[in-house]
């Protein structure tokens, strides 16, 4: 097939695993197989995995609202439109310490050949979520998500 068209009214939202951020898996819904591609919803105080890869790129693009993101040390602001590159190494996560909702397309290449936490060693596990998959960012409290 030459193209796939996922309709916005037909696409499929839940909440994340983890951290309960609704998002939707858009490369599943449209059948990619080369590279990761969602949309995340982070409502008022909610926070996505502190994060990094293995050898996936992330682009990250905020669609609406105000965007946090946390890069290793370093905190970003980023306003509608703006885009994000993030290298596999680096530690990640996009926060909402505001009060609206940011919505987000975040797609990633390749794709991880184990992308299921369920399937990871505790080795894996312990490299791609450095301080566990639920940590907070301080802007948030810090801590653990516990939802």
């Amino acid at each position: 097939m030459a193209y796939r068209v996922l309709s916005s009214g037909d696409a499929f939202w839940r909440p994340s695993n983890q951290m309960k951020v609704e998002n939707t898996d858009l490369a599943k819904q449209l059948e990619a197989e080369t590279l990761g591609a969602r949309y995340w919803r982070l409502q008022p105080g909610q926070a996505s995995t502190w994060h990094r890869h293995f050898e996936m790129h992330e682009l990250y693009v905020l669609l609406e609202g105000e965007g946090r993101v946390r890069i290793d040390d370093e905190v970003l602001t980023l306003r509608p439109l703006d885009s994000l590159l993030v290298e596999p190494e680096h530690t990640r996560q996009l926060f909402n310490d505001t009060g609206s909702d940011s919505l987000w397309l975040v797609v990633g290449a390749p794709r991880e050949s184990v992308s299921s936490t369920l399937e990871m060693s505790e080795e894996q596990l312990a490299e791609m979520y450095p301080d566990g998959p639920k940590a907070l960012p301080p802007e948030l409290g810090g801590g653990t998500f516990d939802g």
